[in-house]
C-alpha cells in the first residue's frame, strides 16, 4: 500500500479516532496510577500496555510488522475497554488511587 491509501483509510471516521484517542489517553493515566500509587505496579504496566491497542500509530506499527491490526470500533476493543475499565474501578481500586494521589501532590 502506498501513503495515501493508508491515509485515507485512516481518515474515513474521525469520530471512530477521536474516540479511540481519548480512551486511550484515559486508560493510559488509568494506568500511571496504578504504576506509581498503590501496591501493584506491575498492574499499572499491564493498563499502559493494553492502552496502546487505542493509539493509531500503534496499530499501523502493528500492521506493517505483523500484518495484523485492530479494527478502529471492533469488538476487541469494545470488549478491551470493558475489562479496562473493570479491572481499573473493581480489581485496581481506582478512586482509592486518587485519593492517594491527591495527598501526595
Amino acid at each position: 500500500m502506498n501513503n495515501k491509501s493508508e491515509i485515507t483509510i485512516y481518515n474515513k471516521s474521525h469520530v471512530g479516532n477521536a474516540i479511540s484517542w481519548l480512551f486511550g489517553i484515559i486508560a493510559f493515566l488509568i494506568g500511571v496510577i496504578n504504576t506509581f500509587w498503590g501496591n501493584d505496579p506491575q498492574f499499572g504496566v499491564f493498563i499502559i500496555l493494553l492502552s496502546f491497542a487505542y493509539f493509531l500509530p500503534v496499530n499501523a506499527i502493528l500492521r506493517k510488522t505483523l500484518r495484523f491490526s485492530i479494527p478502529k470500533m471492533g469488538i476487541v476493543k469494545i470488549v478491551l475497554g470493558i475489562f479496562i475499565i473493570w479491572a481499573a474501578l473493581g480489581v485496581g481500586e481506582l478512586f482509592d488511587k486518587i485519593e492517594l494521589m491527591k495527598m501526595d501532590l
